[in-house]
């Protein structure tokens, strides 16, 4: 089977959140964290190939691509698209822009196709505008995030200060008059030069009809997870849907990793410790990082095996500008993965096999830190996505959870889920 669309992923959560939305439309969608894994996955119709790429410096980012889509291209991968979080999370260096420039000058065709928001979460684009629940981007739970607070909603003029090439939007109107008549704007702006043009998500509808343009087209796409999924949807045939058999959890012990920042994250973390036990790593404390992810594992020995724990660097606001303020942001959040991927690799040597992650940096640091390079996604479901297990003489099961999305008994219900029948922790 050829693989048809190959999906370079921001992040290790919106990765394997598509490929979950894919394996309930029956599509089979395995994920890689690492480039030599894409070799293996020939024979699926659709693969992501999940980066480290949102927040790194813009040539590491171009680098880490360029591996990516010459391993897909070595399995003739016939489409790449680019995956970046809903909220299109960037600064005004990158890496969206610097990125879709780089795979459109590899394709040989421009315009890109640009398209944010996730209507099922609220999240949308009208006139250009980012909104999430209801609220400009600028004024919501998006300002608390330390490394991409999206300071400005209009993505045109945001996206239009990370490439040199003209940004164009076709609003929510024009796409209601449908694909004939955003073909016809795309040929024109192609004739005026223009490098990307932003596509309005208000609704779903918005998000069918430019996953019918973008199936249609030889073009490249960087969009966030609703457009993403709708091309893939129209590019593989009912005749293809045949995926292997879902996996099954692994059986062993559970530990909980959060290390996203801000409200929800805060709320969520305090509900699972109000029935279970919380660790939580000081970035500023003065012994080191080896002396505290060390007392961390020494306290996880008592715990596993009996109950759910989790170990957390989350902490609130006035931690969090503590701990920018003596380490910078960037200095900061790499402190903090640095740290939950050597717990997460103690708590695997020590017995756990079930991991509960939060954050989407977290948890491309912690897949990395247990040398998971290939997973297999469970279907979406009543549950959502993000539940997955890395297969192997000793499975591990995995959920990666983008920080500042769920519930607030999110990891509590995660817990559950993941426990095999029979199971005692």
């Amino acid at each position: 089977m050829a693989t048809l669309l190959g999906i370079i992923a921001d992040d290790f959560t919106g990765g394997l959140m598509v490929a979950g939305y894919l394996e309930e439309l029956g599509i089979y969608c395995p994920v890689a964290y690492e480039p030599s894994a894409i070799a293996a996955l020939g024979d699926a119709p659709v693969v992501v190939a999940a980066s480290r790429t949102r927040t790194i410096p813009p040539a590491e980012a171009l680098e880490a691509t360029g591996r990516i889509a010459d391993a897909l291209d070595a399995i003739r991968c016939a489409r790449i698209a680019y995956k970046a979080c809903a909220t299109f999370d960037s600064t005004e260096t990158g890496n969206i822009g610097p990125i879709a420039d780089f795979l459109a000058d590899r394709l040989g065709a421009r315009p890109v196709l640009m398209s944010a928001g996730l209507p099922e979460f609220d999240i949308t684009v009208h006139q250009g505008y980012l909104f999430c629940a209801g609220r400009l981007v600028t004024e919501s739970h998006k300002r608390f995030d330390p490394l991409t607070p999206m300071p400005d909603p209009d993505l045109v003029r945001f996206l239009g200060r990370q490439t040199p090439h003209p940004v164009r939007l076709i609003n929510h109107r024009a796409l209601q008059q449908g694909a004939s008549h955003v073909n016809a704007l795309l040929e024109d702006f192609s004739s005026e030069g223009t490098g990307h043009v932003l596509m309005d998500v208000t609704d779903d509808e918005d998000v069918r009809v430019s996953a019918e343009v973008a199936a249609a087209r030889q073009c490249t796409v960087a969009a966030g997870d609703a457009l993403i999924v709708g091309l893939a949807d129209r590019l593989v045939q009912a005749s293809l849907r045949k995926p292997p058999p879902p996996p099954t959890h692994a059986r062993g012990p559970a530990a909980v990793l959060v290390g996203s920042v801000g409200p929800i994250a805060e709320s969520q973390l305090q509900r699972f410790g109000e029935s279970h036990p919380v660790h939580c790593l000081d970035l500023l404390d003065p012994r080191g990082e080896g002396a505290v992810v060390a007392e961390a594992l020494a306290w996880a020995r008592n715990m596993t095996g009996v109950h759910p724990f989790a170990v957390a660097t989350t902490t609130s606001s006035e931690g969090v500008k503590r701990a920018q303020a003596a380490l910078g942001p960037i200095g900061a959040a790499r402190l903090a993965e640095r740290m939950l991927a050597a717990v997460a690799a103690g708590l695997r040597d020590g017995g756990i096999r079930r991991f509960i992650v939060s954050g989407g940096e977290t948890s491309g640091a912690v897949v990395a830190g247990l040398g998971v390079n290939r997973v297999r996604s469970f279907p979406r479901g009543k549950n959502g996505t993000g539940f997955c297990v890395a297969e192997g003489s000793e499975p591990l099961s995995l959920y990666l959870k983008p920080g500042k999305m769920g519930s607030t008994d999110v990891l509590l219900r995660a817990v559950e889920i993941m426990r095999p029948e029979g199971a005692l922790s």
